[in-house]
This record gives C-alpha cells, structure tokens and sequence, in this order.
C-alpha cells in the first residue's frame, strides 16, 4: 500500500500516514512558468494498492487538475489499485439543476475522476447523497458525527438543555440524525435565499427559550446564514449558539462574520487545510479527521467492513 500526497492539504496526508505508521510515498509536483502542473512519482507502485489524498478545495480547480493528473501517472505507472481520497468533495453544491441552462458540475467532476483512472473514491460528508451514484466505480462515503458528536457530548455535559439546530430546511435530516444520537430536541431555521451567497432568516421552528443551541452542517462558506440564524435564535431566548460542521470553506467575509455574531465557537474537522486567518480566528476549534480517514484506508486494503466506522 502506498500514500500519495497533493497540495492541497499536506498536514491531513501527514497525519493520516502517521497513524498508519507509514510515510507519504516521494513524488514532485510543480508548475511550469505558465502554471500547467507537472508531476513525477519517485518510488515503484507497480501492483500496489495507492491512495492519492487530495482534497478538492480552494484553490479548487488546481487541486482537481493536481488529482486527475496524479491519478494518470499511477495508472501509467502500472498501480494495482488507484483509490481518490477526497476528505472534501468540490463542485458538490452543483449537484442537480436548479433552473434552466444550468451544469450538473458535481457529476462532471465525477466523470472526470472516473476517466482519469481511479479505481474506487473515498469521502466523507458529500453536500448531497446521490453524488454517490454519480460515480460509476465504488464510491465510500463517510461521515463526521461520530467524531463531532463525541466533542458535542465532551463539550456540552455540563448543561442540562442544550439543542441541535438544522440551519436550513435541507440540512433536517442530518441534524435529527445529531439529535436522536445526542437525545436531545431539534429545531429548525427557514430562511428564504434571495440571491446566491446572500440569505435573510425568517423564522425559528421551535421552542429554543433557555437553550444552548447547537448548529449542525455539512458545509460553512461565506457563513452568511449561520451568523444570521444564531442571532434569530439569540432573539428568540437561547442562552447562546454554536456550531459543529464538517467543511469550513470560510470564504470571503466569512471569518469577520464570525468574530463579529454571537456564535460562541464553530468547530470543524481539518478536511480543509486552514488559512493564516482561520488559524488566527480564536471562534474556530479544529477536529482532526486523520484518525477516521487512517481506520477506513486499513480496513479498504484489508477488503474488510467499512461501515462499521459510520457508528
């Protein structure tokens, strides 16, 4: 078996590696003076098992480039096995077609690794679960909550009422997944979107008065909506709002919106490699997935159960 790093997240492959008790196989990649990426693999993986992790965030079309063509020199290179390990999946909120002459990009991206030459993917939280029957090789797809649920349990003991919060509509089914692990109430925010990027709360479905109120997602971006929804909440008589997602994007103004809500703290796993602002954001508590992503690369090697770590 054999560990491939990209660019885009080196301390996770690291981490990843170590709690393997292996170290990331040599390989170079690099840019010509017109930036095409340019890549060389420096050690045998002629019939091996190799798992490439590579995050498809931002910069996210150079991550993607970077992983398509690493997966072309593997498959060149005469691997066995070529698995994408993708602990976050870009173009995943383009995954259906909301009005007309509009692109279905998380299934392109698909067909693209696809093509490439990977053999199988692996993942965690996809933004929406028919991404995985976009793929037409074997796709795992992981998921978070037994990691953030174990903090929320270890965070919020001390309180007798605390809360799960879905902060859309959409995300409802994931957050009464959160609640009946937790055992704990569920309540709602429906918001109406005007426009992309923007987002105006409407109204709390639930009685939240003298709750901690914890916010579940999959994804944070411009955190436009999860700043505006814990206020509503605040209105509304929580005793106070945090958050528990499993990709920070953080984009944009996202990181001044958070210093500057009533957001206690938003925790999030490391699928992302953090920027010097959000490393520098004192609201942010990262999680390390390593560990999680570690137990399901042994156990797909070893061609055993990988469901058992969706507990």
């Amino acid at each position: 078996m054999k560990l491939i790093a990209g660019n885009s997240n080196l301390p996770l492959a690291e981490s990843i590696a170590n709690h393997l008790g292996m170290e990331l196989t040599k390989s170079t990649i690099k840019r010509f003076s017109d930036q095409e990426i340019w890549v060389e693999i420096h050690e045998n993986v002629r019939g091996e098992d190799v798992y490439i992790i590579q995050p498809t965030s931002n910069p996210t079309n150079d991550s993607l480039m970077e992983l398509l063509i690493i997966i072309d020199a593997l498959k060149r290179a005469s691997a066995q096995r070529i698995v994408a390990v993708l602990p976050y999946f870009g173009y995943a909120r383009q995954d259906r077609k909301p009005g007309p002459r509009t692109p279905i990009s998380a299934k392109l991206v698909a067909n693209l690794i696809t093509t490439a030459g990977a053999d199988k993917v692996l993942t965690m939280d996809l933004h929406a679960g028919q991404i995985q029957g976009f793929f037409d090789i074997p796709t795992d797809n992981l998921f978070a909550s037994p990691v953030l649920v174990k903090d929320i349990k270890k965070r919020y003991k001390k309180y007798d009422k605390y809360m799960v919060v879905s902060p859309d509509v959409g995300g409802v089914v994931r957050a009464r997944a959160y609640a009946s692990r937790l055992g704990v109430p569920l309540a709602i925010i429906d918001k109406r979107r005007e426009k992309a990027g923007m987002s105006e709360v409407m109204n709390v479905i639930g009685d939240v008065k003298g709750y901690h109120c914890i916010f579940v997602d999959d994804i944070v971006d411009s955190a436009g909506t999860l700043c505006n929804a814990a206020g509503a909440l605040i209105k509304q008589g929580a005793t106070s709002a945090s958050a528990y997602v499993s990709h920070g994007v953080f984009s944009g103004p996202a990181i001044e919106r958070i210093n500057n809500s009533v957001l206690q703290h938003v925790v999030t796993t490391n699928s992302i490699c953090a920027t010097e602002a959000v490393e520098g954001c004192k609201k942010i508590i990262p999680i390390t997935i390593a560990p999680l992503f570690a137990k399901a690369i042994r156990r797909i090697h070893e061609e055993s159960s990988v469901s058992v770590l969706f507990d």
